[in-house]
């Protein structure tokens, strides 16, 4: 996920990538972006490049471990123009301003080694990790992760 602009002094966005083995949590990130991007799809198209270095890394970690992984890494994303714009090999002239570097993930696609796929906003778990959100919506997000509040819940998770 990405907050476009998200900060109004220097008009950059924080990414965030949550990866999972199962249902576990296992590898996260929030930070700036290096560059300005000029639209939503664009932050969310960096940050989907960033995600797909940190599961290839995990990928051939798991191929070290004995582990190898078959077939694609699933990658969410709610901005369906990023998965077209994954899929598609052709450079339109809206896209010839993207630093080369992100657009790897097209190749990967194409070899089948990273499937980008569509979730609702609803549904966007890396919301936690760009953005400030609605007190419901924080722990939702917390309890599809597996992360609980022992204090204000008086139990155990």
């Amino acid at each position: 996920d990405s907050d476009w602009v998200g900060n109004v002094n220097d008009k950059k966005s924080v990414s965030g990538n949550l990866v999972t083995l199962g249902s576990a949590p296992i590898t996260w990130s929030s930070k700036k972006q290096s560059t300005t991007t000029l639209s939503s799809s664009e932050a969310e198209y960096v940050e989907a490049a960033s995600s797909t270095c940190q599961v290839l890394w995990l990928r051939k970690l798991l191929a070290d471990l004995h582990q190898e992984q078959k077939g694609a890494t699933k990658i969410f994303c709610h901005n369906l123009s990023v998965i077209t714009m994954a899929k598609n090999p052709v450079c339109h002239g809206r896209l010839k301003h993207i630093d080369i570097r992100h657009h790897f993930i097209r190749d990967l696609v194409a070899e089948g080694l990273i499937e980008l796929k569509s979730c609702s906003t609803e549904e966007q778990v890396a919301d936690i990790l760009t953005k400030s959100l609605p007190q419901a919506k924080h722990n939702y997000f917390m309890l599809c992760l597996g992360i609980c509040d022992f204090e204000s819940s008086g139990r155990e998770c």
